[in-house]
């Protein structure tokens, strides 16, 4: 196994690829890439394995991957022999896959507020948390619902890749104005994540007491 991570260490999108990382237990090399303000990442050599120019990238063995959400559900299915982090089960991996889409689309909003306050990315600020304030609200009443029915997790009874993928943009929420007490469900989902064996933190990632 050769895995190589092309990554920013402040960009919650490579989080979300060393939170699987972390979870599966896999060793690999880590490249730093100079993202903000270096914008490295676009130009040669790195623009020749990504040529949309973005972060993170995957190299496994020579496959190239790009998209944080597709390297989590590469990984899961790769390197995870008991299938929990991507289910088999049609209604478990169905609904994994609707809360990787929501990662990617929905809360795309909150990932840019952050750049925008951290970075100077530009963007409607205001319009961007309007956005991500109510992809949390959708994610609250989602945990809200599950801990009624007894469930812990976003999708299914155990942790999966959707878990991974949705907990940074909550968790950095506060890096763009967002306070979490507004969000009970999603603090003791969060707790739990932070709990989950090979849990990795980052820059801004509270602690959930």
């Amino acid at each position: 196994m050769s895995l190589r991570l092309y990554d920013f260490q402040l960009d919650e999108n490579g989080y979300k690829v060393r939170l699987a990382l972390g979870a599966l237990g896999l060793a690999h090399e880590t490249v730093a890439v100079d993202m903000v303000p270096g914008d490295e990442q676009a130009r040669p050599p790195l623009i020749d394995l990504n040529p949309l120019g973005s972060l993170p990238i995957l190299v496994d063995d020579g496959l190239v991957l790009r998209e944080a959400e597709a390297i989590l559900a590469y990984l899961a299915r790769r390197y995870d022999a008991a299938g929990t982090w991507l289910p088999q089960e049609p209604a478990a991996f169905g609904q994994t896959l609707m809360w990787l889409a929501f990662a990617t689309r929905d809360l795309h909003a909150a990932t840019l507020a952050r750049r925008a306050a951290l970075f100077d990315h530009p963007g409607d600020a205001q319009a961007l948390e309007a956005q991500a304030r109510a992809a949390f609200r959708a994610m609250e009443d989602h945990m809200t619902l599950r801990g009624l029915l007894g469930f812990a997790w976003f999708a299914g009874p155990a942790a999966t890749v959707a878990d991974l993928a949705l907990f940074p943009a909550f968790a950095l929420a506060r890096d763009f104005g967002i306070d979490h007490e507004a969000y009970p469900a999603l603090r003791r989902w969060s707790r739990r994540v932070r709990g989950l064996p090979g849990f990795r933190t980052m820059p801004g990632i509270p602690d959930y007491h």
